[in-house]
């Protein structure tokens, strides 16, 4: 019997495979071969496990420990990880074929899920390179006894977080900062039973979050229902790899564009969520706004956003998925959408409808490959009775560890930060709660640093000193504003010289 491969083992086991690619392709393309070899080859060993435990059952009846019942998945002869081994020369078009027959054994739950990564294009991948791939999954046996889910799990996490690293500014297409991801869990508290939905869902990091607070309180989280929608086919495949690899199998990620194309619909009008997770995209400029003018499921709560920014288009996508009872969640947003002019008027209504409970303020670098800082911000439509009409800011932009060139929260900056929610009270220097008419008198702006001040004054306006730490967070806020109205112009000034360069 194979002895269980330690952690460690496990992850220098994972990086090897993508370490054989290095030099041939570019390290943001490792992962549409990486991980469905690794899913593929998990599959066919879990396989051969489920049936050598039904062999042993029925003592040696073939017949019965083939039958689909016997199995969580079906794994055709001749699309085995151990028939495509012995193939040599068209390796690649042995992969594709093999991958799309089990996703055809397996309509109902794999269909799709290996992606479309091109493994016959030999210029990228010739038989060789192929070749020593396959020999080097081969070198471990990924059955359950093995390699437990909760094991391969963390190291099918590791990989997405290495891939990250290596892949530069297109990482934050499917990778957010677990740590934020367990503040904001944290912060909404999922309950067994309930409904988690993230509509931009990436590798369903914010979705796995949900299942892995219940287990660390020994919970039950086996009836968690699980949502995502996400528009880039390989980023969608990996969130149902990487749920599957964690030994979820009840849930649904769905292809596609939240914004013009919801998935989740009953009849005409949106389904909606106890729970809802997400980091959007920042500030999408290809988007229908016009569609969204008139959108049919009512999403334009509060108003149309400009084309050049659809942060608050997800705002209100959010808003309208929420149950009107248990309803809340969680949005990691870059700070400009608490104080831009150009959304001042939908924020105003946002205000008045009383479903802004948090306002959050995180250190800076917690955005992947981006020094941007980020905030959080927590709806909630039906807020308990104590908390109507208010709005908790905390400023925790200190709260940031930074190392090796990550930065990340420790578990203290996270309890830190949930009590002070949890205790929705005022701290000084940290956190104030403000009631919606000082918000009006501001302006509906909720910028942090105009109710939280690090001179103890707590904004209430009775010193006049400001700390070197309060104007570094001004300045902040306003550099944000000014990058993005740069951003916004330059985008402007190539689009005309593109469009004069067609003429």
């Amino acid at each position: 019997m194979t002895k269980t491969i330690s952690q460690s083992e496990l992850e220098s086991y994972l990086w090897g495979a993508a370490t054989l690619l290095r030099g041939h392709i570019d390290a943001g393309d490792y992962k549409q071969f990486i991980f469905p070899l690794l899913f593929y080859k998990r599959l066919c060993d879990v396989y051969d496990e489920e049936l050598a435990v039904a062999l042993e059952e029925s003592g040696g009846d073939e017949e019965y420990a083939t039958l689909p019942e016997q199995h969580r998945f079906q794994i055709p002869e001749e699309a085995h990880w151990k028939t495509t081994r012995t193939q040599v020369k068209e390796v690649g078009k042995a992969i594709q074929d093999a991958l799309r027959t089990i996703e055809t054994a397996n309509p109902d739950t794999l269909y799709g899920v290996f992606g479309d990564a091109q493994w016959t294009n030999k210029d990228r991948l010739p038989d060789h390179m192929l070749r020593e791939l396959i020999d080097h999954f081969s070198s471990q046996t990924l059955s359950l006894s093995n390699c437990p889910e909760d094991e391969l799990g963390v190291g099918y996490e590791f990989l997405i977080k290495k891939f990250a690293d290596d892949s530069g500014h297109t990482a934050a297409e499917f990778y957010t900062n677990r740590t934020v991801v367990h503040l904001m869990t944290e912060m909404l508290t999922p309950q067994p039973g309930e409904s988690i939905y993230d509509p931009t869902c990436g590798s369903a990091g914010m979705l796995l979050s949900a299942v892995t607070h219940l287990q660390r309180q020994d919970r039950e989280w086996r009836n968690l229902r699980l949502f995502g929608q996400e528009r880039n086919l390989l980023t969608s495949a990996i969130g149902r790899m990487n749920l599957f690899l964690h030994g979820i199998e009840d849930f649904s990620i769905v292809r596609g564009d939240t914004l013009a194309n919801p998935a989740f619909v009953e009849g005409d009008r949106l389904m909606q969520f106890d729970v809802v997770l997400a980091n959007p995209p920042y500030s999408i400029k290809q988007w229908d706004r016009d569609a969204w003018s008139a959108d049919p499921w009512g999403r334009n709560i509060y108003g149309t956003p400009p084309q050049g920014r659809a942060d608050y288009a997800f705002w209100q996508h959010i808003i309208a998925s929420m149950k009107a009872g248990s309803g809340r969640c969680a949005i990691l947003f870059p700070h400009g959408v608490l104080f831009r002019n150009e959304e001042a008027v939908m924020r105003e209504k946002l205000v008045a409808h009383d479903v802004v409970e948090c306002v959050l303020g995180l250190g800076p670098n917690l955005f992947y490959n981006s020094p941007m800082e980020a905030c959080v911000v927590i709806c909630r439509l039906n807020k308990p009775q104590e908390r109507r009409n208010k709005v908790l800011f905390i400023n925790a932009v200190k709260e940031v560890t930074r190392e090796r060139a990550q930065s990340f929260l420790t578990d203290d900056h996270i309890q830190h930060i949930v009590a002070a929610y949890q205790a929705f009270g005022d701290e000084d220097g940290f956190a104030r709660v403000v009631s919606n008419d000082e918000i009006r008198e501001k302006g509906n702006n909720l910028s942090i640093p105009l109710y939280v001040r690090t001179d103890n004054t707590n904004g209430d306006g009775t010193a006049v000193a400001v700390s070197l730490e309060q104007a570094i967070a001004d300045w902040q806020a306003g550099s944000t504003a000014l990058r993005e109205s740069m951003d916004e112009l330059f985008t402007v000034l190539e689009d005309a010289r593109v469009t004069g360069r067609d003429q």
